[in-house]
């Protein structure tokens, strides 16, 4: 049996004129993703010329090769994973700004498929791509990259970055989001309308730009588009029983026409806390790299701040902050650089840093999810950078409801 993957597809020997070798694989993973559904017929064309090619590049190369067998063996591989395209689906939503795939995860556990997913950052895609089978498209700001999303979806999901956006004095109409990343969401939402935007930003998106952030996106969604905007700051530790201290804002946007009940709609009310960091934490003795050596420049400081096993402390460059609720502090995406948000705990082996499997439990991710073989900074900023899947699934569920 030959060993065809869409990693070979999309390497540097095997490279089409038309599409560059990142598009190459997004294009072929996107298409078998949707192989036995309707989607798979805006991506069909294209992904044809790509096996076609990639089977007489492999006969001018002396390999026996038939499209499809090609087909097959590459349908298994994104198949095989840990996290595969659900069979029998009750909506479907495009994933953008996907990282490493927090938000799929938790629509796939409340019956979503998945038609489309986007994400820049090449070790995110790297992850993505072990977990569900599936390359993200790249840039969204792109034409090329934006023209593949299908006409039809339900939810629109994106994790978006918060960028200021100019308010140039009283000026009339709508402001300005062009230079923006959410000037691209407002493009996606005008052209394919779906009945639902699902956005999650940092806890002071609301006072971002002195307030002109949210201004602008609230303005945008209701005003220009005429969707109906629910916002709300919510916790992991008091909405996902998670023992994490991470608020983040989540907003949920409806179009009346399709969703006429969407008044019906409410954000999930406060759980209690019932995990313990010891859920989560690591019980054997990990690899002596994430322990502090008693020749660490900090190690005094280390010692004399951390004193409970009970808590998760953050070394904040040049002091130990203890964090009172006995939970995980809020995770960042410069955990990993080693200066600044160093989440550290006290274990019965000494003083160390979390592990990046620990991190990403903190945020909800199951034991089965696949961290590759990169550089643990990536992997600690994919953990920071994600969303806490068990309030992500919660809220789904207050969506379907009403859809």
């Amino acid at each position: 049996m030959q060993n065809i993957s869409i990693e070979e597809i999309g390497s540097k020997k095997f490279k089409l004129t038309y599409i560059d070798p990142l598009m190459d694989k997004a294009i072929l993973s996107h298409f078998l993703h949707n192989y036995h559904n309707g989607v798979s017929k805006f991506y069909k064309e294209d992904a044809t010329k790509i096996l076609n090619n990639f089977v007489e590049y492999k006969i001018k190369n002396h390999t026996e090769l038939k499209v499809e067998e090609a087909l097959q063996y590459l349908l298994y591989e994104v198949e095989n994973v840990p996290f595969p395209t659900p069979k029998n689906y009750t909506f479907k939503f495009i994933d953008l700004f996907a990282g490493v795939g927090g938000f799929r995860i938790a629509m796939q556990n409340n019956g979503g498929k998945c038609v489309y997913s986007s994400e820049w950052d090449k070790s995110a895609q790297i992850t993505y791509r072990h977990n569900y089978g599936e390359i993200p498209f790249g840039d969204i700001s792109l034409e090329e990259t934006k023209k593949y999303i299908p006409d039809d979806f339900d939810i629109l999901c994106a994790g978006f970055p918060c960028q200021p956006f100019s308010i140039a004095g009283n000026q009339k109409g709508f402001s300005d989001t062009r230079g923006t990343l959410f000037f691209d969401i407002e493009q996606i939402i005008e052209k394919h309308r779906p009945k639902v935007v699902f956005l999650e930003n940092v806890k002071n998106f609301v006072s971002h730009d002195k307030g002109n952030t949210f201004k602008v996106v609230k303005e945008i969604l209701e005003n220009k588009l005429g969707y109906k905007l629910y916002h709300h700051v919510l916790n992991s530790m008091t909405h996902a029983n998670i023992p994490q201290n991470r608020e983040r804002i989540f907003m949920v946007a409806f179009d009346p026409k399709q969703v006429p009940n969407h008044q019906k709609f409410e954000f999930p009310k406060p759980i209690p806390l019932t995990k313990t960091i010891h859920d989560i934490l690591e019980k054997k003795k990990v690899d002596d790299y994430f322990y502090y050596k008693k020749e660490h420049k900090y190690y005094p400081e280390l010692i004399k701040g951390i004193n409970s096993e009970d808590t998760v402390y953050q070394w904040r460059r040049v002091y130990v902050r203890e964090n009172k609720s006995n939970v995980c502090p809020t995770l960042t995406a410069n955990m990993g650089t080693g200066g600044h948000n160093v989440p550290i705990i006290k274990d019965k082996y000494g003083i160390r840093k979390l592990t990046p499997r620990e991190t990403f439990s903190f945020q909800g991710y199951p034991d089965n999810f696949i961290l590759p073989n990169i550089s643990r900074g990536k992997l600690y900023k994919q953990a920071g950078n994600s969303v806490t899947l068990p309030l992500v699934e919660r809220i789904t569920k207050e969506i379907l409801k009403v859809l």
